[in-house]
């Protein structure tokens, strides 16, 4: 079987992450980047070509099945529309997009040009996660009853300097860059969001970006579960926690540690999680890190889809529902 190639739009951190897992499973053909060095140095590394803009990419689509997005996040939208007109399949970065009516064009085109579209939510693979969704599934809670996420990091000012980070337009806000697979999670495990509460503040940021850095958020989804959301980048010094509980009429659990990595607490009536695999470790990017490095996993199951006709791990559809909520919670949560 031919390995599949792939080109990557945006080499910075995350791009560069991609590379590493492309280059063990399929062949990083192209690579392109509107800073230039970025794009050369990513294809000396792995011997693919360099481009400097999408159009010059574009020249190359006709050997290039698929397309990673790894722009920054109001780009998305325009990249993925670019590579699904040109052909190729897209692995779209999280989030999404930051708006839900640019989901929606995205979705539109990649049934138009009968092409797949994935989206990168690496943290449904985390064992604990996957654990607990099961559990969920099989009705191991019985009725949910409640919830409560919280999302504890760090994001000083040099992470912003000299970045797109931090700006409207093109970061969109901390749960769009931040908390985006945590928000994603609640989707997938509780189902639509029915109505949303709370209030935001810039409390350590002014001057550096443009929405919040923390807020506090009640939330409804469907089923009469209710949930509270707390997030923050003021952690002091480093990242302190991403974790969810969840409480059922038959049990309760936390999912713990500083990226939803621990299974910290668990009691449900007749039902054991036992010993969990060892998860990978987060993402490192220098003085900062993200979530768990599933990526390895996202790529696996790309090849999976295009070569044995496997299941989208997150599709376009879910995707634009973490936009969806995200876009809510913005909605209607007071600015103080």
């Amino acid at each position: 079987m031919e390995k599949i190639n792939i080109a990557i739009i945006g080499c910075g951190r995350i791009g560069s992450r991609h590379a590493q897992h492309i280059s063990r499973l399929a062949k990083l053909s192209v690579v392109c980047d509107i800073v230039t060095e970025r794009a050369d140095k990513l294809a000396d590394q792995y011997d693919a070509i360099a481009c400097y803009s999408i159009e010059e990419l574009l020249k190359y689509s006709e050997s290039i099945d698929v397309l990673a997005v790894c722009t920054p996040n109001g780009l998305h939208a325009q990249h993925t529309l670019a590579g699904l007109d040109a052909n190729m399949h897209v692995l779209c970065e999280k989030p999404m997009a930051i708006n839900s009516r640019d989901c929606g064009r995205m979705i539109k085109k990649s049934l138009e040009v009968n092409k797949r579209l994935f989206i990168v939510k690496q943290n449904r693979f985390n064992p604990p996660v996957a654990a607990v969704k099961k559990a969920l599934d099989n009705g191991a809670f019985g009725k949910v009853h409640s919830f409560q996420l919280s999302c504890f990091w760090n994001r000083n000012e040099a992470y912003y300097e000299n970045s797109w980070k931090g700006t409207k337009d093109l970061d969109g806000g901390t749960l769009f860059t931040q908390f985006s697979h945590f928000i994603d999670l609640l989707y997938w495990m509780f189902g639509d969001l029915v109505k949303a509460n709370g209030l935001t503040s810039n409390s350590a940021h002014k001057g550096i970006i443009e929405f919040e850095d923390n807020g506090v958020v009640t939330l409804e989804f469907e089923n009469d579960v209710l949930g509270t959301l707390n997030y923050s980048v003021n952690s002091f010094g480093k990242n302190m926690e991403g974790s969810l509980t969840i409480f059922g009429e038959k049990g309760t659990v936390k999912i713990g540690g500083q990226y939803l990595n621990e299974l910290e607490y668990q009691n449900v009536e007749n039902y054991d999680f036992g010993k969990l695999p060892q998860g990978n470790p987060p993402n490192s990017y220098g003085n900062y890190q993200g979530s768990m490095s599933n990526h390895d996993k996202v790529y696996e199951n790309v090849l999976e889809v295009l070569n044995e006709g496997g299941t989208i791990a997150t599709n376009g559809f879910e995707g634009m529902k973490t936009v969806e909520i995200i876009e809510n919670i913005y909605g209607s949560v007071r600015t103080i």
